[in-house]
């Protein structure tokens, strides 16, 4: 894989104003220190997102979303790290000389950029042909204003129609110069299979839909014919390729990005014509997954833009049945589904045109409901007077609560399943483990499971919901991390937990979380400030932990990335780490460095006068050391307590008490020396 040289990579970074590139996509007012506006990632009437120029870092305090420079290209865009690097090289005039490629890689890099360009010529050529011949416009676009699709709406989604003729594409691509074999490998001509000397075009006679990545490029081509008697397939799809995989795309993405952003929540459809109608109808937040099951690189695409996903069902009951499986892997994904049902014999495109705009709007909000309650409400209706059918329906139902990853919700689901089938609710959490345990002993190493990380939770033991994430890079990080000659393994290997499974790692309690925290977060913002003449902050920190184990697996990560930055002969640096390649890494960071309220400039002009912590480091660090040992003792105290209550003989009674009496003692003189008692959980 081709690399971009880590010098060019600190010019993007050093050169990149965080100001200029947020400025090219909203409208920022100073106010402080920091520049505001209201959130180009959701809706808001009063400004919660704040950039700070002098950290380099933005921050939405409504919907979370924070980073520096490179991380915001990658949210407004939905590029991947790398393509933001280009971006920014692009916009400050950088040429990015990508590290020499072997000739293996430049070859499969020149074979793709081919298919590129002949299927962005081919979509060229389909829009030609339905604007600009007689057969296009009585036909393919005569076709398309009947299903009510304006001028606009076909440009955007840039349609076009191929003539029902065996080889006018191939004939227009060889006048240009195109080789013959991009067109093959692409799928838009065929071999004969009796003479592999001759060829033609594959898409005849049918209207023609662009596929496009998220990056708007085109990779392949729904199709759909026009002729009555045909016997070939209604919709006829690309071939898999190079460029185009069918499962890690879906259509009309490149044109929802931004609307699924602002909007928090994207409709999920089947059909080409379902996007089309729909976003002409003003529902923009619209894909497809163009008649294939879903994927879960297809989940991780939604999920790059929002956690809600509204499915939009035709009145089918067998298409309803069939889709429930499907939405189980959305559960699993992490995203919050609800559904929306029309009525018996219609789909998003047809209602629409029948009610109009506004009124499919309306039935929009006041139809769509949660999909555990959908099911639950679907099968408990198949299963009412029969009650083998009625412990199967809800043996189905337990299954799909048990994909859903946040304990809270899984809660409130069992709570709603226990009062739909009229079941008490401790019957329906037994069934449950048991579905849960059968599950994870299917799943686990040497069961012939495949490893799969989708076993349903035990209800039992819940994960707390507000613990920082513990996981290492997706797939698609390790990409990125490559083009830097990173892996999660060799962050691991470096001291880091980057990799490590979550049933490795004990729950850590919510206030020593707090408390790691704190000191971490004086560390990141306060490394170089002098508190003596020859001590700064990190020093000093730094030597006040050198016997303490940090618990919190990413902020153990990001000590670890600290004392790296120290050994190499640098401060740590918010900038620094805002750019690492890790998305968790970014994001804390981020969080650690911003603050949502600031002091105003004009309280000194009325000569009051308001410490500011930079002012305080020497007693804000001693705070938090203390705060962090007190918390580590009585947790130690709450162990050797809870030994008491099992049996153990006189010699190690004995040895327990002395260590209680001690930890006691540490306890009580670390509250004086905080000058409080601070009662547990209270931090």
């Amino acid at each position: 894989m081709a690399r971009i040289p880590k010098e060019t990579v600190d010019q993007i970074i050093h050169l990149a104003d965080i100001v200029e590139v947020v400025g090219d996509f909203v409208t920022l007012k100073r106010k402080g220190q920091n520049m505001w506006a209201c959130c180009p990632f959701h809706h808001e009437k009063s400004p919660s997102f704040s950039v700070a120029p002098a950290k380099g870092l933005y921050k939405c305090f409504g919907c979370g979303k924070a980073g520096g420079v490179v991380q915001f290209i990658m949210d407004i865009e939905g590029t991947s790290y790398v393509e933001a690097l280009k971006h920014l090289a692009k916009k400050y005039g950088i040429d990015i000389q990508e590290e020499e490629k072997t000739p293996e890689e430049q070859l499969v890099q020149n074979e793709k950029d081919s298919q590129f360009i002949v299927s962005n010529w081919a979509k060229d050529h389909y829009q030609k042909l339905l604007h600009e011949t007689e057969e296009g416009e009585s036909i393919g676009l005569s076709y398309l204003m009947q299903r009510g699709l304006n001028q606009t709406t076909i440009k955007t989604f840039e349609l076009g129609y191929s003539l029902d003729q065996w080889d006018d594409l191939l004939k227009a691509a060889q006048k240009q110069g195109y080789e013959a074999k991009y067109l093959e490998k692409t799928g838009l001509t065929i071999v004969r299979e009796d003479d592999p000397n001759r060829r033609y075009d594959r898409f005849r006679g049918r209207v023609m839909f662009p596929i496009h990545n998220v990056s708007g490029r085109v990779i392949g081509f729904g199709a759909r014919t026009l002729k009555a008697n045909d016997k070939t397939a209604k919709y006829l799809n690309s071939p898999e390729s190079e460029i185009y995989h069918k499962s890690d795309v879906l259509y009309g993405l490149y044109q929802a990005r931004q609307p699924i952003r602002t909007e928090d929540v994207c409709y999920l459809v089947e059909g080409y014509l379902d996007v089309l109608s729909l976003h002409q109808g003003g529902i923009k937040n619209v894909v497809a997954s163009s008649g294939t099951s879903l994927t879960e690189s297809q989940i991780r695409l939604i999920g790059r833009y929002t956690d809600n996903v509204t499915v939009l069902y035709d009145g089918d009951a067998a298409g309803i049945r069939a889709s429930l499986r499907g939405i189980d892997m959305l559960l699993e994904g992490a995203l919050n589904v609800r559904v929306v049902l029309f009525p018996d014999g219609d789909d998003p495109d047809s209602y629409i045109r029948k009610v109009g705009d506004q009124r499919f709007k309306d039935y929009l909000e006041k139809n769509s409901q949660d999909f555990i309650s959908f099911k639950t409400r679907i099968v408990s209706q198949e299963a009412a007077h029969d009650p083998v059918k009625k412990a199967e329906a809800i043996r189905d139902v337990l299954q799909s609560i048990a994909k859903v990853p946040d304990p809270i919700k899984r809660q409130v689901f069992l709570q709603q399943t226990s009062t739909t089938f009229g079941i008490d609710e401790q019957v329906l959490i037994t069934e449950y483990n048991k579905l849960v345990k059968k599950d994870s002993q299917r799943a686990a190493p040497g069961a012939g499971s495949s490893g799969s990380s989708g076993a349903p939770r035990s209800y039992s033991s819940p994960k707390p919901a507000s613990q920082p994430s513990q996981t290492g890079s997706s797939a698609e990080e390790e990409a990125e991390m490559a083009m830097y000659g990173a892996t999660p393994d060799d962050f691991a290997a470096a001291g880091g937990t980057a990799g490590a499974a979550d049933e490795d790692l004990e729950p850590v309690p919510d206030v020593l979380q707090a408390c790691e925290r704190e000191v971490l977060r004086l560390l990141v913002l306060y490394a170089a400030q002098p508190l003596t003449e020859d001590m700064a902050v990190a020093q000093y920190l730094f030597g006040q932990l050198e016997e303490t184990t940090i618990q919190t697996p990413i902020y153990a990560d990001l000590l670890h990335l600290c004392r790296q930055e120290l050994e190499e002969g640098r401060w740590p640096d918010v900038r620094t780490f805002i750019q690492h390649g890790r998305a968790d890494i970014r994001s804390m960071v981020s969080d650690l460095a911003t603050e949502k309220y600031e002091l105003s400039p004009n309280w000194s002009t009325h000569q009051i006068y308001v410490p500011r912590e930079i002012d305080q480091l020497q007693q804000a660090c001693d705070n938090a050391i203390l705060r962090l040992n007190k918390v580590n003792v009585q947790r130690e105290l709450s162990i050797r307590l809870e030994a008491l209550r099992h049996p153990m003989d006189e010699l190690a009674l004995l040895e327990t008490l002395h260590t209680i009496k001690l930890l006691k003692k540490m306890d009580d003189e670390l509250g004086n020396m905080l000058g409080t008692v601070i009662p547990r959980g209270a931090m």
